[in-house]
């Protein structure tokens, strides 16, 4: 299916009343649902401006991230709070950090040298005390645990949330993707440590096509949360 056909000349960024608009032209943009599209900073604005003025020919949604997740959190996350903050909030029942391999030792090792500091961090900085267990039998977390990160969750407006929701599904961690939020890791890391074992097993048997591609996108989805994040505070 063809993408849509470039209707605008310019976009710009411009304040408005209640935060940072975007004008196409002669016209505001609305969210892909039809709400004012309202940014909370002039960076962000910006920098989604930039998106939409680089759009060739065609608009291609895909190449225009920022854009997205901005019109996740108007559209989506605004509207429906609790249901957002639940599902970021699940992953912390399961959370990748928290299921260690029983082996190889170095395995172990790794996981424990690079994961748990960031449990720590949990535990410090969210009053959230994690469970480990080894090997994929479901542990159950302690409902003050998951209690907090709820709490974590409640303070944070809609764009950090949306930015959040992409970080947790491409992580597998409430945990990585707080800390990321939070400044304990940057992006970088957060890839690295969300890769970790997938990593180990390529240094032993190499990496195919497919599992190239699946990686780069998770490393995309995430530079482009942190990106968001990033535009949020400035």
């Amino acid at each position: 299916m063809q993408t849509p056909k470039r209707f605008y000349r310019v976009a710009k960024a411009e304040a408005a009343p209640g935060g940072h608009a975007i004008r196409l032209d002669d016209r505001l943009l609305k969210s892909p649902g039809g709400n004012p599209f309202l940014l909370p900073t002039a960076a962000l604005a910006d920098a989604i401006a930039e998106e939409w003025q680089s759009q060739g020919e065609r608009i291609v949604p895909a190449s225009m991230p920022l854009m997205q997740l901005a019109a996740t959190a108007i559209d989506r996350v605004g509207p429906a709070l609790a249901g957002t903050i639940a599902g970021i909030g699940s992953y912390a029942t399961t959370d990748l950090l928290c299921y260690r391999a029983e082996a190889p030792a170095a395995l172990v090792e790794r996981q424990q040298r690079l994961w748990q500091p960031l449990l720590d961090w949990a535990a410090l900085h969210l009053d959230a005390s994690f469970s480990v267990t080894a090997g994929v039998v479901p542990l159950d977390q302690p409902p003050a645990t998951l209690a907090a990160v709820h709490t974590a969750l409640g303070a944070l407006d809609p764009f950090r949330l949306a930015a959040l929701s992409v970080l947790t599904q491409a992580t597998g961690s409430a945990v990585l993707a707080m800390a990321l939020q939070g400044g304990r890791i940057d992006a970088e890391t957060a890839f690295e440590l969300s890769q970790l074992d997938e990593t180990f097993q390529i240094e032993r048997w190499g990496e195919d096509a497919e599992a190239m591609r699946r990686r780069a996108l998770v490393k995309s989805d995430i530079a482009a949360a942190d990106r968001f994040l990033s535009l949020l505070e400035t």
